[in-house]
């Protein structure tokens, strides 16, 4: 129980800190949604108000169900193991590098992965690019994410040291979400930069699946998946939804999932439609052969 006792207690106090954090990005968020209406810069505010509902649901979820399942699981999985890491300065920064590292992967695969990007899709399915962008990120992510973060945990990291790293990673993206800063030159081809993110949100065919990294781009230098903003960005998804209902922007895919698997053919084509990549059907396979 001592165990549990700190861990929690260490997380409150993090999670004290991390709210703070959280509340001035809020504040620049909403700073910027009434400036851009008052300078004449977004006169239609549906996509706005879509994106701070979304955060409501993500707020009240992650407070109850999803939080509880994310930290219980990664502490259990903590507490069973026979060694941890020490918790010192040089493992804060390894810690960052890994979350970091893992984010790059977990980012690619909901991408490449058709149920992973059906919650995924939620935060790229707006046709603008602003700050409240950073707030569209699907109701069902949080039950899902702390899977690919398990490897931290048996690396032997705290579990908060690993929660904070993460945190770290994902509150860095916020301000990249913006199309008021242009190219930054060399940091665009070592971080993640409005510049560089704005491609990774980009439906153009040569934007599409690149620029996976959190903070670092050289990840994406490194597996091949790094593209330099060079041509003006359409934002949103290839198949537009064209609605600012929360309800249908968090479940669409989900929907078109279950149609699909519900109208296959044979059992390797409904797997084909969960598993296999967005845009994959089994008449696309044949032609590929």
């Amino acid at each position: 129980m001592d165990f549990i006792d700190h861990h929690f207690a260490a997380f409150s106090e993090a999670f004290n800190i991390l709210e703070l954090i959280g509340l001035v990005f809020l504040i620049a968020i909403v700073s910027e949604t009434v400036w851009d209406f008052f300078s004449g810069a977004r006169r239609k505010l549906g996509e706005s108000f879509a994106n701070y509902a979304i955060a409501l649901g993500n707020i009240l979820l992650e407070r109850t169900v999803y939080g509880l399942v994310f930290v219980i699981m990664l502490v259990t999985i903590s507490y069973l193991l026979p060694y941890h890491l020490p918790v010192t300065w040089w493992t804060w920064m390894l810690a960052v590098l890994v979350a970091d590292f893992t984010h790059y992967w977990m980012h690619r695969w909901e991408h490449e992965v058709r149920f992973l990007w059906a919650y995924h899709s939620v935060h790229h399915s707006s046709p603008e690019y602003n700050l409240t962008t950073a707030l569209r990120l699907g109701w069902v992510e949080g039950f899902i994410e702390w899977v690919f973060f398990v490897p931290m945990i048996l690396i032997g990291f705290d579990v908060v040291q690993a929660i904070i790293a993460i945190s770290i990673v994902v509150a860095y993206q916020t301000w990249i979400h913006t199309e008021k800063v242009g190219k930054l030159g060399w940091a665009d081809r070592v971080f993640n930069t409005p510049s560089v993110h704005r491609v990774h949100h980009g439906s153009n065919s040569r934007y599409l699946d690149k620029n996976y990294g959190g903070i670092l781009i050289i990840w994406d230098r490194l597996f091949g998946t790094y593209q330099a903003e060079d041509e003006k960005v359409t934002y949103g998804i290839t198949n537009p939804l064209e609605t600012s209902n929360p309800l249908i922007i968090n479940f669409h895919e989900f929907w078109a999932i279950g149609r699909d698997v519900k109208n296959a053919d044979t059992w390797r084509d409904a797997f084909g439609y969960v598993f296999r990549g967005p845009g994959w059907s089994p008449a696309r396979k044949e032609q590929n052969k």
